[in-house]
């Protein structure tokens, strides 16, 4: 593993970059501030290799927020309606970053975080930790998280979390990197082909908090049981696309949640031959396809992101769920230990 300086955030601090290479070229970075995947360099069906996911050259871009590309995000991933939910009797109340909700843990959740280095981190996997403290954007509880980046020989990226916490806490993290399996700088992904091992996903509001509802996928936009492209059906006349613009929804993985690591999604682009399974222990995975992109953010490189150039697939509780009682649990307690796994596995394939 290579640290080196990767110049400050937008407080001065300076923050850390870490390369891990495995014996194939594929190659991932990382930086301590909101433990954010900045690149990942995967072979193409000729042994090249690209950059499959989105992002900025400078550190303080990434502080900005602008579209959290490739942090972990938390307290609580997603959405929470009205930022307010009742545990044990008490009502709480989250500072809020998407209009009247919280998103993604508030306006200085963990992709804020200036992560700390573990003592066990060595050669093909990093080490980071983050300590949120109690009334953290208005959660309860004193929590600390460990993140572990691991690259594998078999090109797969496998990302564990672990955390612990003082008091009951509504618990959820993920990754929000933005894939292009042609290249981050390669245009719009809407050919690319995804499976979702997925039967039912969650309607939205006009604000994009789930109804409560699980609505099966078959005769639907959403149903990704067999290879479609992401663009077959992505600016047909639904409700649901058009509140979010495009995809941005959680779908329920089957079969049903036992917390053992199980397939989630398969994709691939026909133009590389890259191909990428996810694999995760998570209850759902949200897809998200840059809808919000209009060309005018810059990204690595001096590229502009235009609209779709980037889809997201976050595996995670369900959003909402501390106000949703029909969902899985996602309330972390004193004396457990939140574990969750996910593996982006790649190949090339002509």
């Amino acid at each position: 593993m290579i640290r080196t300086k990767f110049g400050t955030n937008t407080r001065g601090e300076p923050v850390v970059r870490y390369t891990l290479t495995n014996l194939h070229g594929m190659s991932l970075s990382v930086m301590n501030h909101g433990a954010t995947i900045l690149s990942l360099h995967v072979p193409d069906v000729h042994g090249h290799l690209a950059d499959v996911v989105l992002g900025h050259d400078a550190a303080a871009e990434y502080s900005r927020k602008s579209a959290f590309f490739g942090p972990v995000v938390g307290r609580y991933a997603n959405r929470i309606r009205g930022g307010t939910f009742t545990l044990d009797g008490r009502t709480f109340h989250l500072l809020t970053n998407d209009g009247l909700h919280t998103l993604h843990g508030g306006p200085e959740g963990f992709d804020c975080a200036r992560w700390r280095e573990g003592p066990t981190s060595r050669n093909g996997r990093l080490v980071l930790r983050h300590t949120s403290p109690d009334g953290d954007q208005g959660f309860p509880g004193k929590v600390e998280v460990k993140v572990v980046y691991e690259l594998t020989s078999q090109n797969e990226l496998r990302i564990e979390y672990e955390a612990w916490t003082t008091a009951a806490t509504p618990f959820s993290v993920t990754n929000h990197a933005y894939f292009n399996l042609r290249g981050h700088d390669a245009g719009d992904c809407l050919d690319h082909l995804l499976t979702l091992d997925a039967d039912a996903y969650l309607p939205v509001d006009e604000s994009l908090i789930p109804t409560g509802e699980k609505a099966p996928v078959v005769g639907t936009p959403f149903d990704f049981c067999q290879p479609r492209p992401l663009g077959t059906s992505i600016r047909c006349d639904h409700p649901q696309l058009r509140r979010a613009g495009g995809y941005d929804h959680t779908f329920c993985l089957r079969p049903p949640d036992t917390g053992s690591l199980r397939r989630a999604a398969h994709v691939f682009d026909p133009f590389s031959g890259r191909a990428m399974t996810v694999l995760t222990t998570e209850p759902g995975v949200q897809l998200y396809t840059g809808n919000q992109f209009d060309g005018n953010l810059t990204g690595k490189g001096g590229c502009r992101y235009g609209r779709h150039a980037g889809f997201c697939l976050e595996t995670q509780r369900f959003p909402d769920s501390p106000n949703q009682p029909g969902f899985p649990d996602a309330i972390l307690r004193p004396g457990q230990t939140f574990r969750s796994v996910t593996v982006y596995g790649f190949s090339a394939t002509g």
